[in-house]
């Protein structure tokens, strides 16, 4: 198969984020005077988006509607000032959006991180490279693993689902690729673990960035 487009997931796939959004929220937590997370933990807080990972910070008994309306605000507010200070793209993905752009491979991303970050961190860490369309969380799509965003982007770009590749590191991005009708490819320096991602549907694991390239036949 000759694949025409890679799928992005943003967190975790493109970008290193953990530490950020780890710290973000600790943060916030500290001032409702409630428990911290250590940076593992978030790993398995993400992929979501924001209010479950809110959620998912949370004391189970401090889960009620009202305490996660302002958990939710204060973390958003407090990555706003944060988001870039440790963030930045994985080893090895600069080299692979040069290959894929030099072979005109469409790119996209579609990530369950809210639109205004996700098109920000996109403009502002990765923008020697044109991505064809960038999708966050903004309530007008459904989020992953719903196809819905996938297949917008796969209209968009007028190429059929089947001839793209998605890349992402987890079990969510896996089925979302699955739904898509695209081939899910899990990226194995990212959140999750490789039993996630192939209990997810992942047909290949890849260890780095590059290893993506012989999928392509490039």
């Amino acid at each position: 198969m000759i694949y025409k487009a890679v799928l992005f997931d943003l967190d975790g796939t493109l970008l290193d984020t953990l530490q950020d959004i780890a710290d973000a929220t600790n943060v916030v937590l500290v001032q409702f005077g409630f428990p911290i997370h250590d940076l593992q933990t978030y790993r398995y807080f993400m992929g979501e988006g924001i209010a479950a990972l809110a959620f998912k910070a949370l004391p189970e008994l401090h889960r009620d509607p009202d305490t996660l309306k302002q958990l939710l605000s204060g973390i958003t507010n407090e990555y706003k000032e944060r988001w870039a200070i440790h963030t930045k793209p994985y080893p090895g993905i600069p080299e692979l959006l040069d290959a894929l752009v030099t072979n005109r491979i469409k790119m996209a991303v579609l990530s369950n991180k809210p639109h205004e970050f996700t098109a920000l961190q996109v403009e502002k860490l990765l923008p020697s490279w044109n991505f064809d369309e960038v999708i966050g969380e903004s309530g007008t799509i459904p989020r992953k693993p719903d196809p819905t965003g996938a297949l917008k982007i796969s209209k968009k770009l007028l190429i059929s689902p089947a001839e793209f590749i998605y890349l992402g590191d987890t079990d969510i991005d896996m089925k979302t690729a699955t739904s898509a009708s695209m081939y899910p490819v899990g990226a194995l320096w990212g959140f999750r673990t490789a039993n996630e991602l192939l209990a997810g549907g992942a047909k290949v694991l890849i260890q780095r960035p590059r290893d993506l390239l012989e999928l392509l036949l490039l």
